[in-house]
């Protein structure tokens, strides 16, 4: 038995006959593409935030995962607010 993320697990699995995946999952990795002291303000906080959100809508996360060969991963859904 052994845990890690699951596009490691799955590229093992394709190379190693007999092992199997689980359904489901061990843990969730929740990166961050940028973080913001309070200190700087409500303005620079909606910067960043609406950058993310830039980046994320214009397809720029989605095609730098693709483009480094990131499988099962995927992009966060909108903010809400």
């Amino acid at each position: 038995m052994a845990a890690d993320i699951r596009q490691q697990l799955e590229a093992d699995a394709a190379r190693t006959p007999g092992l199997r995946l689980l359904d489901g999952r061990f843990m969730e990795i929740q990166q961050a593409m940028g973080a913001c002291a309070k200190t700087r303000g409500d303005a620079a906080v909606r910067y960043l935030r609406d950058f993310v959100e830039d980046m994320k809508r214009s397809g720029f996360v989605a095609e730098a995962l693709a483009r480094h060969g990131i499988k099962g991963a995927s992009v966060a859904p909108a903010a809400k607010g």
